[in-house]
């Protein structure tokens, strides 16, 4: 390759690529056909070359029935072939860690080498989902020591419940991942394990939190150095206008959610368009766009390749929803070009 062909090459070109996709419902679809989706785009993003595929954990939340994050994983996993499959995230607050790790255990124990284990501090949303989880909202500030205690019975170290052990689990080494909000960086770090982090952050206040994270970051037996993984939405078409029509769905369904209380179902592109929406509405709406990246491919990769520069990235994790399934594809696909993802296959 000479120097021209250097400078012509893709900003996003050899940056591994992931998907988190959190089983949102379409409109006219039932629940059951939703988890299929998610697992039939996980094949399909695997043909891409994609490098993981994770699934998420959201309680009593209409419109999205990702909600047994370890289940869907193995339904996942047992789909496919090479992908790596995981979380994002197990939200731990909401669990005991022994329970967690014997369900790692046995995700590692039949599908070796794939499994991926991301955690999240959230708790549920309303106090009648947190009092049927059996959870306090102050959960979530036990979180340093739920993982600690998590990664101790993979290790056999744990010592908050002396002879109690992970059948499976311990002696596995299931990679595990910190989903990251502001401060969570520097426990992520203090524990040496890698970051996921949200890209729709204002970008200098990401750099700073990035900084500090490789700065105090602690080498451990589950990370000899700082991983970063950007988490981001995007959306690639032949137009920008294309793109940007990808997201109005979710747009949507995040205004609807803010002032009714209600998450809907995806609604297709045109019916979104047809809706008379009030001003508040209107104004959460376009709120919502912003920070997300689309465009034609030569303008995705300028600006999330420009980002993945700056901030020396190890990975994308693309989470992106739209009504047609077949649009979304369309849109990884664009994107796995841009990266080379298909050449690496």
């Amino acid at each position: 390759m000479d120097s021209s062909d250097a400078l012509r090459q893709p900003s996003l070109a050899g940056v591994p690529l992931s998907v988190l996709d959190r089983s949102r419902t379409r409109s006219g679809e039932t629940e059951a056909e939703t988890l299929r989706g998610t697992v039939r785009l996980a094949q399909q993003v695997e043909e891409l070359g994609y490098h993981r595929f994770w699934v998420s954990e959201h309680h009593s939340v209409p419109g999205v029935v990702g909600s047994a994050p370890t289940v869907l994983a193995a339904a996942v996993a047992a789909a496919t072939s090479r992908i790596r499959v995981g979380t994002g995230g197990v939200m731990l607050p909401n669990h005991q860690p022994l329970v967690v790790a014997e369900q790692f255990g046995v995700l590692e124990s039949l599908f070796p080498g794939r499994i991926d284990m991301g955690l999240g501090r959230s708790v549920g949303f309303t106090n009648g989902i947190r009092r049927a989880l059996g959870v306090e909202k102050d959960a979530a500030e036990d979180f340093e020591s739920q993982i600690q205690e998590l990664l101790g019975y993979f290790t056999g170290t744990q010592k908050n419940h002396p002879q109690v052990h992970a059948r499976p689990g311990e002696g596995l080494r299931v990679p595990a991942y910190v989903l990251a909000v502001g401060e969570g960086a520097l426990l992520a770090a203090s524990l040496g394990l890698p970051l996921v982090i949200g890209a729709f952050k204002g970008e200098q206040e990401l750099l700073t939190l990035l900084e500090r994270y490789r700065s105090s970051f602690r080498p451990s037996a589950w990370a000899e150095r700082p991983y970063v993984v950007l988490a981001s939405t995007v959306a690639v078409a032949a137009t920008s206008d294309d793109a940007r029509r990808l997201l109005l769905p979710e747009a949507w369904s995040s205004a609807y959610s803010r002032t009714r209380g209600v998450f809907p179902p995806l609604l297709p592109v045109d019916e979104v368009l047809r809706i008379d929406m009030t001003e508040k509405e209107r104004d959460i709406f376009e709120q919502s766009l912003r920070g997300q990246i689309y465009g034609t491919p030569a303008e995705v990769d300028a600006v999330l390749g420009g980002l993945v520069q700056r901030t020396a990235a190890d990975e994308v994790l693309v989470t992106t929803n739209t009504y047609d399934r077949g649009d979304l594809l369309a849109s990884y696909g664009q994107l796995a070009d841009l990266a080379g993802s298909l050449v690496s296959r």
